[in-house]
C-alpha cells in the first residue's frame, strides 16, 4: 500500500463513537481550505461517520484505508472553491474529455487535485501534479501536448489552465465539472 500524503495526522484510536468525530471536528478547524487530515481510529462504525459528518459539514470525504484494525481516514477540508468563478475561456465537459479518451485520442490529462484526492480516485493514466506544485513542475509537460485539466470541481483546473496559458501552453483545456461528476472509469492508486 503506497501511502498517502496528508497535511496533518489525527490518533483517534482507542476512541468510541462520538469521540473520533467530536476530534476531527476540532482538528478542522484549524486546517486551511484544501488541506488533507488523516484520522487514524479503530471504532469500526467510524468509517460511516467520517463519511456522513464530511458530507453534511461540506468537507470531502475521500476514502478510508484499513490497514489491520487501524481504520485510516482521509477528509479534505472545504475550501470555498466551488462558488468561486471561472475565467479560462477553453472548457470541455466530462463527456467529451471521455469520449476523447475511449477513441484513444492522444491527450495528456493533469489531475491538479491534492496528491490524497488523486491516490483514491483519479482517471486511468492521469498525470498528478497538486496545482499548488505546477509552477515548480512544468518543465514535466509538454507546450505541444493537448492537455485536458481536471479537478474535483472544474475552478482548480481552471486556476492551473491560466497558469499553463501564461506559461505559453496554448493547447489547454479545462474540464467541467471535473472528479466529482466523472462517471466514466476510475482507478486508485491502491489497485
Amino acid at each position: 500500500m503506497k501511502s498517502i500524503d496528508s497535511n496533518v495526522m489525527l490518533d483517534a484510536k482507542g476512541l468510541a463513537c462520538p469521540m473520533p468525530i467530536v476530534r476531527t471536528k476540532k482538528a478542522m478547524k484549524d486546517l486551511e481550505g484544501g488541506q488533507v487530515l488523516e484520522v487514524e481510529a479503530t471504532d469500526k462504525g467510524s468509517k460511516a461517520d467520517m463519511k456522513a459528518w464530511a458530507e453534511s459539514t461540506g468537507h470531502q470525504y475521500l476514502g478510508t484505508i484499513e490497514e489491520g484494525d487501524v481504520l485510516k481516514h482521509y477528509l479534505r477540508k472545504s475550501s470555498g472553491e466551488e462558488t468561486a468563478e471561472r475565467s479560462y475561456p477553453h472548457v470541455t465537459d466530462n463527456t467529451q474529455l471521455e469520449q476523447k479518451l475511449q477513441a484513444g485520442e492522444p491527450v495528456i490529462l493533469l489531475d491538479v487535485r491534492e496528491s490524497a484526492e488523486y491516490a483514491f480516485k483519479h482517471i486511468p493514466n492521469a498525470i498528478s501534479i497538486p496545482l499548488g506544485d505546477l509552477d515548480n513542475r512544468l518543465e514535466e509537460l509538454n507546450k505541444q501536448d493537448e492537455i485536458y485539466v481536471v479537478c474535483r470541481t472544474g475552478t482548480r483546473s481552471d486556476m492551473a489552465a491560466q497558469k499553463l496559458a501564461a506559461s505559453g501552453f496554448d493547447r489547454v483545456i479545462n474540464v467541467v465539472p471535473g472528479m466529482s461528476g466523472w462517471t466514466g472509469t476510475t482507478t486508485s492508486s491502491n489497485d
